[in-house]
């Protein structure tokens, strides 16, 4: 590992920790036992730093989607949702701080990313559809709704993670099925079934047991 690389590593880390703000180069120098001067030939400004990291998080994702672009729908929507997890752990300080998401180094690149992951999610659909396993879209607008709710759930998942407790990603594939399932045909759901397994379908929540007593109707 480069001396570059090792920076971007070890930035990375104290971010996470600490948040982006919260970090400046002479303490990234102290962390890696090396001078400021040494950091500076490398990253002369912090926000040099922050463009690199993205660039990295950016390269990695492209490259984990292109493992998963041809393999079969159900799979690729359970890859692309872990994917997605594991990214947010990875770089936390990224999507749980929108002062980063908004800084003009990551602000462009970071909304392609968020239009390309919908759009993926849109190809799962249509493919969905295409080969029978949804039914075809009666209200216009629906599958757009859903494709761009999906990504929400995958995309912010750690954030309502830390938020409300500790649930896991499966916590966030089972909501996200949901919302899915639904607008699935019976070849579709037979084919999750196989998929996924019988006790996946049958554990997607907690039934919806409201007591409707206590609401008044007028």
């Amino acid at each position: 590992m480069t001396t570059k690389e090792k920076i971007i590593q070890t930035a990375t880390k104290a971010f996470n920790e600490k948040g982006y703000g919260a970090v400046n180069l002479k303490e990234l120098a102290q962390r890696m036992g090396i001078s400021r001067g040494n950091l500076a030939y490398h990253f002369k400004e912090k926000e040099l730093l922050l463009a690199a990291i993205v660039k990295e998080m950016w390269q990695k994702i492209r490259e984990e989607k292109l493992k998963t672009k041809e393999a079969m729908s159900f799979k690729n929507f359970r890859n692309l949702t872990q994917m997605y997890y594991t990214f947010q752990q990875e770089y936390s300080f990224i999507f749980l701080d929108t002062h980063v998401t908004n800084h003009p180094v990551v602000k462009a690149q970071f909304r392609v990313m968020v239009e390309q992951s919908i759009g993926d999610f849109e190809d799962i659909i249509a493919f969905g559809i295409q080969a029978g396993n949804m039914k075809k879209e009666q209200l216009p607008g629906t599958y757009k709704n859903l494709a761009f709710t999906v990504w929400m759930l995958g995309f912010y998942w750690l954030s309502q993670q830390i938020t409300r407790g500790d649930k896991t990603i499966a916590d966030a594939e089972k909501v996200i099925w949901s919302l899915v399932i639904p607008h699935m045909t019976e070849k579709g759901l037979t084919a999750f079934k196989q998929f996924y397994g019988a006790n996946f379908y049958e554990t997607l929540g907690s039934p919806f047991e409201v007591p409707t007593k206590s609401f008044l109707i007028f």
